[in-house]
Order: structure tokens, then C-alpha cells, then sequence
């Protein structure tokens, strides 16, 4: 692999909401020299105002709706790190980024273990084989005891774990966290408890700690044997179990108090591998190769409110791109320029030159570009992987101003392409169903629609209940399905055939009554 791609570290933070996900983002970021490098920070400490949630909604709420990438470098590996949301009403988006990273950096609260969030991310990265580091935060608050924490997880997720840290206490007998690849202490600033990391002491030997002041023989002996135990008890770290999915490293710390978070970044560096190969249905796409290769992933509407721009986030596969290289956009089978490429730091951007497989890279588009589509230097290519579900719930939107249907028109389809919404038109007329994976995405949309682009909406209940892409073997069947049931059938954005079932038992019925239509919960984007 060129040097220039080898080092880069393309990687998601997954988490149930509340574990810290977003602390340890900031923190990442400021470790990585990233924030200082930005002059995005004018406030010290817990006053800076996080660089991954920029929208209105997620400042006002406290949580992540959408995934952002921040691209930094340090000690010349250049990381580029997605953001996801935790709440599982966002997961579509969630899964849809981790079709774009080559590792995962697991969080999970000490206090709480493995949450239902956390274990379907999980699985998400084990079907994609994504390389997990397990990061295991707040322990300076009461938690859990970390072999019970490491039992729970490996029982739960069938993984083998490797302690790559080790705290000297929890809660508030907290007082630093043992660096096992190391051997080190990771001490509070001037030793003061419930201080902020600020210290390193080296050890000859784990023992040593009981020799360090404010660390008393109850807390030293408790975190000792701990480790004997664990060492003892779990395997030794193997970098390809590592890489292959099977084996996680896991860090303890204190993303607030900044313990262990350089101790992640290492590790990142260390053993987090570089671009992997990725699928296309024609071949295999590997990262060296000379041609650029890219696809579609995300795309993101009005991140500057003032320019009312559309951003996709492309991940690149293969080659280095140059700004301004004509690249074939493959889906429309026309070439396209991209002057203006941009890489990104949260709503932050700034203009990309070049960039080489495994980066992410943002290109300004009036819809051009949807989520799924493969960019190419002149290779027909069609990357897979990117997944749409289909929604849990159907509305109908009401606008409360009809002189403003247009704007709302642009706004669901920009929404839409987003994946914020999905949106039905039905075959025999009638006003469009919006469909979603979990409540609070109506919540942002609604929010959204009236901040960015001046249209208020209600939202009131659908006839249907559950929406279904279908399909079938024999075109006649097909359309012999269809005129049977032109009132309870609409399209989705590209296209494609959608059943709208008044209830499960009706959807069950159905596929009785019409065993040649396949019915789908999940279709490739772009088919």
C-alpha cells in the first residue's frame, strides 16, 4: 500500500446515547491537536460547545441526530473520525457510516455495561467484520467492577477481550488507571483527587503502585489482583484475531477527566488497520490501485445555512484525487467535475487538493448525488453494502400554510435524500406518506423544515402501518399484484415499488394470498 494511504484511520464511535460518546469525540479531537489546529475553542474545559453536534436540534437537546466526520492528524497518521448518533431512532443513519470506516471504537458506560444500542451496533460492525476497540468510560464515577464489566461483554458479544488498561479504583476510590502496554501509572494533575490526567509515573512493576502516594493498599491490592485475574483468566492480544473481528483491546478511562484517551489514540495508530479493500458487485476494489474510486454515503443539506448548500460525504476507496479531477458518476453514467472538494471538521470545511483512499471527502452537489451512488475515474463500478430499512412509522405531513407547499416539496426531498425521511408517493394520487425508524426523527424533521426552510408542518396519523419494497420473479405476477392493489401501493424516491400494509396480519395475509411477491424490509441503496 503508498505510504500516503497506509497512513490513514478511517473509524466510527458507537455507543448506546448517555455513554460519553460525544465527550470522548471532543476529547479525541483535542488530543489529536485537532481544536487548536481549527481555532475552533475560544472556552476553556466543559464550556466549549462540541464541534460534532452543530444543528440546532442536537445543541438543544444534548444529543447527536446526525453523523459528522472531523479529519485531523497526529504524529503523521491522519484519522478521519465519524461521529454517529447513539439513539436508535438514528440508526439507519449509523449503519449507513459504518459502511465508510475500516475500525470502531466501542463505548460503553462502566456504570451500565452492554445497552441494547451498543449490542446492535455490534453486530452491525461483526457482519462487516469491523476491527472493535472497546473503550470503558466514566470510571471515575460508581460503576460496575471491571472483571465483572469484562465478563458481561464477553459473554454478551461472544468476543474475546484483551485489558490494555486497568483502573486503580472506581468511583470515588478512583485514583488513576494503570497503562498495561506501558507499564505506567496514569495519575490526576498535582495528585489531587478528582483532578483532570496530568501525571505519568513509570513502574518496574505493577506493584510499584502501592508506593505512589494517595494510592492506599485496600485500592492498590484491589486493582492487582484484578489484573492478575484478567491476565490470567483472557487471551493474549493477537493483532489479526484483532483485525478480523474476533478480538477487541479494551481501554478503561475517564473521557471527562481525560484518562486513557491518548492511550486510544495509540492504539488507533498502532493497530487499527489502514483502507481496507471494499466490495463492489463487479470486484473487489483494493486501495493501491491507481484508479480513484469513491461512493456515496451520507449526504447532508443546508450545513451552511446561508448558501443553502448539499453536501454528499464520499468515501474513498481507492487512488489519490486531485481537485478538480473529472470523475464518472456511474448511476447517471455522466462525468462530472469536482472543483470544489472539501474535507471536514464537524460543520466545519475547508478545501481538499488532494486526498487518497480511505479519506472523506465532502463534494458540494444540487442533488446530483444521492446516498449509494459510486464515483470512478471511467470504471462502471457499483459499491454494496449501504443498507435502506424500511420505516416503523407512517405519517401524513399537513402544511399550515398552502402557499408554501413548494418549499416543502424541496425540503422533503432534501430531507430525504439525506435519509432523515423517507418519502412514499402513492401510484393512484393522494398526498405523500413520510415514513421513519423511530419517533424522534419526525421530531428533527419537523424541526428542521421550519428552521431551514420557513415551513411549519404538522404530522397526522397514516391508513397504513408498515411499508414494504416487493418484487417477483415473473413481470406478470408483478403486475397483476400491483393492479390488485393500486390504492395501497406508492413509490420511493428512486422509484422503486412500495406496499403499504394497513396492519402485520394484513402483510402476512398478503404474502400468503400472493406467494410469488417477495416482500422486503431491506433494499440496497441505488437499486
Amino acid at each position: 500500500m503508498p505510504p500516503e494511504i497506509a497512513r490513514r484511520r478511517t473509524f466510527a464511535i458507537i455507543s448506546h446515547p448517555d455513554a460519553g460518546k460525544t465527550t470522548l469525540t471532543e476529547k479525541l479531537l483535542y488530543f489529536g491537536g485537532a481544536i487548536q489546529m481549527a481555532g475552533a475553542v475560544k472556552a476553556r474545559g466543559e464550556r466549549r460547545r462540541t464541534r460534532s453536534d452543530w444543528m440546532q436540534i442536537e445543541q438543544q437537546r444534548g444529543i447527536s441526530v446526525t453523523s459528522s466526520v472531523m479529519t485531523f492528524e497526529r504524529n503523521g497518521i491522519v484519522y478521519n473520525l465519524l461521529d454517529t448518533p447513539g439513539h436508535s431512532d438514528f440508526s439507519e443513519d449509523t449503519y449507513r457510516t459504518l459502511s465508510a470506516v475500516d475500525a470502531a471504537v466501542m463505548v460503553m458506560d462502566a456504570a451500565k455495561g452492554i445497552e441494547s444500542q451498543t449490542r446492535k451496533l455490534f453486530e452491525v460492525c461483526r457482519l462487516r467484520d469491523i476491527p472493535i476497540i472497546t473503550f470503558i468510560n466514566k470510571i471515575d464515577r460508581e460503576a460496575e467492577d471491571p472483571l465483572t464489566l469484562l465478563d458481561q461483554i464477553a459473554a454478551d458479544l461472544a468476543l474475546d477481550l484483551v485489558p490494555m488498561a486497568w483502573p486503580v479504583g472506581m468511583g470515588t476510590d478512583f485514583r488513576g488507571v494503570l497503562d498495561l502496554m506501558s507499564n505506567r501509572i496514569l495519575l490526576p494533575e498535582n495528585g489531587e483527587r478528582g483532578a483532570s490526567f496530568g501525571r505519568v509515573e513509570p513502574l518496574s512493576d505493577l506493584a510499584d503502585i502501592r508506593k505512589i502516594e494517595g494510592i492506599d493498599e485496600r485500592i492498590a491490592d484491589r486493582a492487582l489482583e484484578g489484573v492478575e485475574l484478567a491476565q490470567g483468566a483472557l487471551p493474549t492480544f493477537d493483532i489479526e484475531a484483532f483485525r478480523e473481528g474476533h478480538l477487541s483491546p479494551v481501554f478503561f478511562g475517564s473521557a471527562l477527566k481525560n484518562f486513557g484517551v491518548e492511550q486510544l489514540l495509540d492504539a488507533l495508530a498502532q493497530w487499527a488497520p489502514g483502507p481496507l479493500p471494499r466490495k463492489a458487485t463487479q470486484r473487489t476494489v483494493e486501495p493501491g490501485e491507481d484508479q480513484v474510486t469513491g461512493f456515496v454515503f451520507k449526504v447532508q443539506a443546508n450545513m451552511d445555512p446561508n448558501h443553502r448548500d448539499r453536501v454528499a460525504f464520499v468515501r474513498l476507496c481507492s487512488g489519490r484525487f486531485r481537485r478538480g479531477m473529472k470523475l464518472l458518476h456511474v448511476r447517471d453514467n455522466k462525468p462530472m467535475t469536482v472543483s470544489s472538494p472539501t474535507f471536514f471538521f464537524g460543520q466545519g470545511r475547508e478545501t481538499a487538493d488532494e486526498a487518497y483512499a480511505g479519506d472523506i471527502i465532502g463534494v458540494p452537489n444540487h442533488g446530483t448525488l444521492r446516498v449509494g451512488d459510486t464515483l470512478t475515474e471511467k470504471e462502471g463500478l457499483k459499491f454494496t453494502g449501504i443498507p435502506n430499512f424500511a420505516p416503523e412509522l407512517l405519517r401524513r405531513v399537513v402544511i399550515q400554510d398552502a402557499m408554501k407547499a413548494k418549499q416543502l416539496n424541496r425540503a422533503l426531498d432534501d430531507l430525504a435524500e439525506e435519509g432523515i425521511v423517507q418519502v412514499f408517493t402513492p401510484i393512484a394520487g393522494g398526498r405523500q406518506i413520510l415514513g421513519v425508524v423511530g419517533q424522534l426523527q419526525f421530531e428533527v424533521l419537523q424541526s428542521r423544515v421550519a428552521n431551514e426552510y420557513g415551513v411549519p408542518v404538522t404530522l397526522e396519523q397514516s391508513p397504513f402501518e408498515l411499508a414494504r419494497w416487493f418484487s417477483a420473479d415473473d413481470p406478470a405476477k408483478l403486475q397483476k399484484f400491483v393492479d390488485a392493489h393500486r390504492g395501497e401501493i406508492a413509490t420511493d424516491r428512486d422509484g422503486a415499488m412500495v406496499f403499504l400494509a394497513e396492519s402485520a396480519w394484513m402483510l402476512k395475509y398478503k404474502g400468503e394470498k400472493f406467494p410469488d411477491i417477495k416482500f422486503a424490509a431491506l433494499r440496497e441503496r441505488g437499486e
